[in-house]
């Protein structure tokens, strides 16, 4: 009962609109004290400050703050003139162009509202004075944005891997398959629907692009694109961890910005420390709050008891990864992507395992979950992003205009969870 009661002040608190690090803190604290007593609330301090030292969760902010930097710098319209040059030659190349842009910017980034704001402040107001529809300019960026969730150096992926133990290496492996594949099926939605509804994405007369054009654009992104394989290279190759890779990555990013781009000075400086300390440190309290909350999960046995409670259903392990997907569908209308994964994965995991699955399968599907989860309304956060960097859009056209591609990432989610070896196959062969 106590455990019940426990739960319930969760839900509460969180849908009083209490703060995700108070909800989970105030019930894991108060659900300790009443199981062990006030002498086990040792156990919520070590509980907190054991995950918040751990060397690897050191990646997160470094990684945030590299993002950070990037996101201050032309980069995002470097990358969307480099695709343009490249791809507009296709039937709605532009928006093709946007999702590609959108998806080697989420390779410098790992936030998925910062690639929304660096391609879609550019590509969709470009877009829209070329005739296009909303339905494809806005719906295209608002969705490729969220890649940045899944393509490494990924923020959920650190934070899984902080909650759980698996490695950060494998799940930004893993990562970079279905992270491709859904940026191709974007892709090819939009081909597909302008070539049967043109007028959806006119052809202008000015995209056709010379190579000497194509190949200049690329000399102003080659810096990010060594960038790119610093990072990821040296962590595939072995040579780095992940969190020392996050540190070449800041390095390498300050570089960027002050010698290539020449546009940080202290002050800029100072103000993308505060910004990204900010959200770092936000994101790693809700984690240390969620251990305390998991630790007391764990105590009363909640997970192993909901387990066998749905193995004994004896339904097939698939309808139940299906039955899980559903319910973190619904979680992520309402409930933001990081703290969905604190909530749930604590109790979800356990199940996962008895199921006979991969923990790092089940990383990489709730990651590509996740990506619904930016772009649903009420709390998406990619649709207000977009809104807010181009005002002359009403929010309701832009949720209208993601539908489609939600449907598409909907398909690419199934398809990644009813066939585990898609998303496997390549760590296991680094591995």
């Amino acid at each position: 009962m106590t455990t019940l009661l426990v739960v319930v002040l969760l839900l509460v608190l969180i849908a009083l609109g209490a703060d995700i690090f108070i909800a989970l803190g105030l019930a894991g604290v108060l659900g300790i004290l009443a199981f062990r007593g006030p002498d086990a609330l040792t156990l919520a301090a070590t509980a907190f400050f054991g995950q918040e030292t751990t060397f690897e969760l050191l990646a997160l902010p470094l990684f945030v703050l590299m993002g950070h930097i990037l996101a201050k710098s032309p980069i995002g319209s470097d990358l969307y003139t480099m695709a343009t040059r490249w791809l507009s030659w296709l039937p709605g190349g532009l928006a093709i162009a946007s999702i590609g842009a959108c998806t080697v910017f989420g390779a410098v980034s790992g936030v998925s509202v910062a690639g929304v704001a660096a391609i879609g402040s550019i590509a969709v107001p470009e877009m829209l004075k070329r005739g296009y529809s909303y339905k494809i300019a806005a719906g295209s960026v608002v969705t490729a944005g969220a890649l940045a969730m899944l393509i490494p150096p990924s923020v959920p992926f650190i934070i899984y891997s902080a909650i759980t133990g698996e490695s950060i290496a494998k799940l930004f492996i893993g990562g970079i398959v279905p992270g491709l594949i859904l940026a191709f099926m974007l892709s090819l939605y939009v081909l597909i629907r302008t070539i049967i509804s043109p007028e959806l994405a006119p052809r202008g007369t000015d995209t056709g692009f010379t190579w000497k054009d194509r190949w200049a654009s690329l000399a102003k992104v080659w810096h990010t694109l060594i960038l790119i394989l610093l990072v990821l290279g040296s962590i595939y190759a072995g040579i780095a961890t992940p969190t020392e890779a996050s540190a070449i990555g800041t390095v390498g990013a300050f570089v960027v910005a002050a010698i290539a781009y020449r546009n940080i000075d202290l002050r800029r400086t100072l103000q993308i420390i505060k910004e990204s300390m900010r959200i770092s440190v936000a994101i790693m309290v809700i984690i240390g709050c969620a251990m305390i909350f998991g630790s007391y999960l764990n105590m009363v046995r909640l997970p192993e008891m909901l387990s066998n409670f749905l193995i004994d259903l004896h339904l097939h392990r698939m309808v139940l990864i299906l039955a899980i997907q559903a319910l973190l569908i619904v979680g992520g209308m309402f409930v933001d992507a990081a703290s969905l994964i604190v909530i749930t994965t604590p109790i979800l995991l356990p199940l996962v395992k008895a199921l006979g699955f991969d923990p790092l399968y089940y990383g990489i599907i709730l990651v590509i979950n996740l990506e619904l989860a930016v772009v649903t309304p009420p709390v998406g956060l990619n649709l207000y992003t977009l809104k807010s960097c181009v005002p002359s859009l009403a929010l309701e056209e832009i949720i209208r205009s993601s539908i489609p591609f939600l449907i598409i990432q909907l398909l690419c989610l199934l398809m990644f969870t009813l066939y585990p070896p898609l998303s496997l196959w390549l760590p296991n062969m680094v591995q």
